[in-house]
């Protein structure tokens, strides 16, 4: 499952930085409203674009040693759960969708809203079918409970509830 969300990142980035490159040299057309909505879409997008950025990157940082791309499953990496981590489990990939999403409003085209939808299913699969299991076998109850207050992306939203994860003994803490 990392490899197919290696390669739907990797689709999603291209289409995202294509689309509006494409679109400023005539390739593609903007789809974008005339006038004053035009203009507040367009600042909107600027706007959330660069809070995507900022917000990625303060999540990089945050994260310390603990920060990788991928999971490796021989490492054992610290669980940060303070910071930005206190309000989101994934601020990083938050600030990649909001960056994402900041630039199709910006330059509107078919291809940047597919780049958009694969980065949102890559960051869902790498979540839910990589990083959370690895997170669960290393760091047991401790992940458990702060994936149960803390939301996936948002603020309380995509929290772990009781039977999301079954919760055994084993030698690491929870499985």
């Amino acid at each position: 499952m990392a490899k197919v969300a290696g390669l739907l990142f990797g689709f999603a980035l291209l289409a995202g930085l294509a689309a509006p490159v494409l679109a400023a040299v005539g390739v593609t057309d903007i789809v974008r409203p005339e006038g004053v909505w035009g203009v507040a879409l367009s600042g909107v997008g600027l706007g959330l674009t660069a809070a995507g950025f900022v917000l990625a990157a303060l999540a990089q940082q945050a994260m310390g040693r603990s920060w990788r791309i991928g999971v490796d499953p021989s490492e054992n990496t610290e669980l940060v759960t303070g910071g930005l981590f206190a309000w989101a489990r994934n601020p990083i990939f938050t600030g990649m969708i909001a960056a994402q999403a900041g630039t199709v409003l910006l330059a509107p085209t078919g291809l940047g809203s597919v780049g958009a939808a694969l980065l949102l299913i890559a960051c869902e699969l790498q979540v839910r079918k990589v990083e959370e299991p690895y997170l669960v076998r290393t760091h047991g109850r401790s992940y458990v409970g702060y994936a149960r207050l803390i939301g996936r992306f948002l603020p309380r939203v995509g929290r772990l509830h009781d039977r999301s994860i079954p919760v055994t003994e084993a030698a690491g803490g929870v499985r």
